[in-house]
């Protein structure tokens, strides 16, 4: 299978970001998202909108864009847009990691052939993905730097996981998780961690024994936490749950954006790009998800370990003087704010513990759609 990738010649961004529609007395999902994209369509066409996996999703999509605040702009006005709409029809926009009281039985899947597939072929566990992401592009200008730059990516997995996790909540219950998102969204047989390949050619091969297998045509592609995304000449970072407000996913993009290029300049300078053990990298992604901003996390070859939060806090000095060449570092110190205040799933969590109701964590989440940034609870 060919797969050629479309070379990128600047460090350009796109973000995609799914966010639901609820109900506002209920706080149940509600499948609204074909009529709120078609209103949108007729009165601005400019936005970007597109129907997702459930019919209670809208995802919002940026076209290329050279900056974080450009791309952060677009999304605000485009929100703007869908929020118009879902007054008229009586429904609130939401954005979380998964939703935690609905019943993934009750909620329609959109009407498009890959979805039914994707169902038809995985059952019980493909029907449950009430859950919402982020998805990153960053520009590359050439495949052979794409796996090198993925590979170092992941060792920063539980850091861009930990800022955004906000879903732990399922099923009524608090999972204990603080991104109950990743391990849902992993029982998908083409989810998951990317293997660590060392070349494009070993890509190539891989996705041409998938071709051969047909699991590319049961499921129209890979869903991989950070894979190439060849039509458009970038990586995708996917590992983020869906923000509940703008601030935080400015913050998310800025992040994305600074480590892509960091390591990219890396490569352009001769140095050697970090990389985990595979075993090394699951488990970090596993610690993210169980204890997000608290999550102990392993950071080198030799199984040596420091908490999450002091990285990232480190983390933003070390990117803050090409955050500042790529026009993003106000963005990117946002992750300082979130350090101090908290993440989605800790505001979620002690809004459920002082009050024993998720319809109030969905009211407040709302809330926070609403005014753009977190709100303190």
């Amino acid at each position: 299978m060919a797969v050629e990738f479309q070379r990128s010649p600047n460090p350009t961004l796109g973000v995609e970001w799914e966010i639901g529609l609820v109900d506002p007395v209920t706080r149940d999902l509600v499948p609204k998202a074909v009529e709120i994209i078609d209103l949108v369509k007729d009165r601005h066409p400019e936005v970007h909108l597109e129907k997702e996996f459930l019919q209670n999703t809208v995802e919002l999509v940026t076209g290329i864009c050279d900056t974080v605040p450009q791309a952060i702009g677009e999304l605000s006005h485009d929100l703007a847009c869908i929020r118009e709409a879902a007054d008229e029809l009586g429904v609130r926009v939401w954005g979380s990691g998964s939703h935690p009281f609905s019943d993934f039985r009750e909620q329609p899947i959109s009407a498009k052939m890959s979805y039914a597939e994707i169902i038809n072929r995985t059952q019980y566990w493909g029907q449950q993905m009430l859950i919402w992401g982020v998805h990153v592009h960053v520009g590359i200008s050439h495949e052979d730097r794409v796996w090198p730059i993925i590979n170092a990516l992941m060792t920063r997995f539980p850091h861009m996981l930990a800022l955004t996790a906000c879903s732990p909540g399922w099923d009524g219950l608090d999972t204990g998780y603080a991104s109950n998102r990743t391990m849902l969204y992993q029982q998908l047989p083409t989810a998951g961690l990317p293997y660590q390949f060392g070349s494009w050619q070993e890509w190539l091969d891989y996705m041409h024994d998938q071709d051969i297998s047909g699991v590319i045509s049961h499921t129209g592609s890979m869903h991989f936490d950070i894979r190439p995304a060849s039509k458009w000449g970038t990586i995708e970072v996917r590992v983020a749950d869906a923000t509940s407000n703008l601030r935080e996913l400015s913050a998310l993009v800025a992040l994305v954006h600074c480590l892509v290029v960091h390591y990219d300049r890396m490569i352009d300078r001769g140095e050697e790009l970090p990389i985990l053990q595979p075993w090394h990298v699951a488990e970090n992604k596993w610690r993210a998800a169980r204890y997000g901003l608290e999550a102990l996390v392993i950071t080198s070859r030799d199984t040596d370990e420091r908490w999450v939060a002091q990285e990232l806090a480190e983390l933003v000095d070390m990117l803050s003087p090409l955050a500042e060449e790529l026009g993003c570092r106000a963005e990117l110190h946002l992750i300082s704010e979130i350090l101090e205040r908290g993440a989605g799933y800790q505001r979620q969590r002690r809004i459920f513990q002082r009050t024993g109701s998720w319809e109030e964590v969905i009211d407040a989440t709302c809330d926070e759609m609403e005014e753009l940034k977190p709100i303190e609870h």
